[in-house]
């Protein structure tokens, strides 16, 4: 066992404990934001320090230290970075817990760095409940209705997810005998099954895994939390929610299916197949159900439900490509990455305006344009990735994914999902039009904390960056998505 490989998880371990502990010291509550930064900093240092280990495992080969995990370790340290410096204007609403705030925020980001690293089943859930149940706690820290109910809700349907995918997961090792998913991969195919339909255990196992994880991801039908949970928790939580949660999701997906389920090739067309059928339910419901909507964080609720269906366009991709071709994997990891540069710029704005109109409607934002032209701007940017459209990330994002799916014979599927890109600039640009061309109820200007402005500039350059040089994205994203086989 080489806790060498594990530095940056004990480095978020530790540095959640110091931050508990420095709350009951300091009377500036700052240095909490400052500690838990430089936290995030250091892990992020020993993450680089491991390339010349890439390609290893670790604990009896439960962990693995490779290129995708790579990848998704530093794109959950930038997020939870980025909602560190976004909350600094917002925990002044809960500013007795701003220890425990930012220790959560630790704890969840160690368990989802250790999703994307899993390799074998039980650690894989383990992972996952290390970070669910920060998120479940972080979701109602207002302590206010609202956010009561939606912490509740989300953590009673969090348990029935985690209780489906616990007995998806039994049956797999039922059948296999295994846990470590090389090992599981082995048993398949020493088997002799052609497909999923040969074993029912097998199917029933498969199907209640993809069940568990959709809760995960937000994927239809397993979307119910979503809306509740984005209205009534706090702002902040609900920007790590929508990429954090979301990203650490696809990676034990990813992870999973293409190290335990890819051969023989019939049972990855049979999965793929599956998550064909729940794109295009996701990205229909999402954006029909993201039209009506005048609250914009239940809009960007229903439009996270639509995004995690372009993305399954990707895992479908997967599926049904051979596993020699990397452009189903590398597509989802590009389009993860240009999302949460979106989505956490969108919120950003979001925390800025709300904390001055203390207000969530749509109609609230208008004239925003005049009254905070670069708040309203960077909210524009962001919503404009978000459609798809150039020059930004979203639009590349998109392509790559489409590209990929057509390169499998997925056409049928890239036609509904560009079809959906168009119906969703209907509520989108809404919210612009809002911004830009309904006259303010109110001439005065809308303050925000240095902190957050800077989160605002680093996603919304990058928005921009990725959308007009994309290059280097795709070569990293190519690069991660050649993992580990075991």
């Amino acid at each position: 066992m080489d806790f060498n490989l594990l530095k940056p998880e004990l480095t978020l371990l530790v540095t959640a404990i110091a931050v508990i502990l420095l709350d009951l010291f300091v009377s500036r509550k700052g240095w909490l934001t400052v500690l838990s930064l430089i936290g995030l900093a250091v892990a992020g240092f020993f993450t680089f320090s491991q390339r010349a280990d890439l390609g290893q495992t670790t604990f009896n080969n439960m962990l693995a230290v490779d290129n995708f995990a790579f990848f998704f370790k530093l794109l959950f340290l930038g997020i939870t970075a980025m909602v560190i410096l976004s909350s600094t204007d917002y925990v002044s609403k809960f500013k007795n817990f701003r220890g425990e705030y930012h220790a959560l925020l630790l704890l969840a980001t160690l368990g989802m760095t250790l999703m994307a690293a899993t390799t074998e089943l039980m650690t894989m859930y383990v992972s996952l409940e290390v970070a669910s149940i920060s998120l479940y706690a972080l979701a109602g820290f207002l302590k206010d209705g609202k956010s009561s109910e939606s912490s509740i809700k989300y953590m009673i349907l969090g348990a029935v997810a985690s209780a489906v995918l616990l007995y998806g997961m039994a049956l797999v090792f039922g059948v296999t005998g295994q846990t470590q998913i090389g090992a599981i991969a082995a048993a398949i195919q020493t088997s002799g099954y052609s497909g999923l339909m040969d074993n029912p255990a097998l199917v029933m196992g498969v199907v209640l895994i993809i069940a568990g994880f959709g809760f995960k991801i937000a994927a239809i039908p397993f979307q119910m939390w979503v809306p509740d949970v984005y209205e009534g928790a706090t702002t902040p939580v609900v920007a790590f929610l929508s990429v954090g949660s979301k990203a650490a999701g696809f990676a034990i997906i990813m992870r999973l299916f293409f190290s335990a389920f890819e051969f023989p090739e019939s049972l990855s067309l049979d999965w793929g197949a599956i998550y064909a059928a729940l794109a295009v339910l996701g990205m229909i419901i999402g954006n029909a159900s993201a039209i009506p909507q005048t609250n914009i964080k239940r809009l960007l609720g229903y439009s996270s439900i639509a995004q995690a269906g372009y993305l399954l366009v990707g895992l479908a991709t997967m599926g049904i490509a051979p596993a020699s071709e990397v452009i189903g994997r590398s597509s989802i990891l590009f389009f993860l990455f240009s999302y949460a540069l979106a989505n956490l710029g969108a919120f950003a704005a979001i925390i800025a305006i709300g904390n001055k109109i203390d207000s969530d409607e749509i109609k609230d934002y208008a004239g925003m344009g005049k009254r905070a032209p670069v708040l309203a701007l960077c909210l524009t940017v962001s919503l404009i990735s978000l459609i798809g459209m150039p020059p930004a990330a979203g639009f590349i994002g998109k392509f790559y994914i489409f590209n990929g799916a057509v390169q499998s014979g997925l056409l049928w599927l890239v036609i509904i999902a560009v079809l959906n890109s168009v119906i969703s600039a209907f509520y989108y640009l809404r919210v612009v039009k809002v911004m830009w061309f309904n006259e303010p109820a109110s001439l005065e200007k809308v303050p925000s904390s240095g902190a957050l402005r800077l989160s605002l500039l680093i996603t919304t350059l990058g928005v921009l960056a990725v959308g007009i040089v994309p290059n280097l994205l795709f070569t990293f994203a190519e690069w991660a998505a050649r993992m580990l086989r075991f």
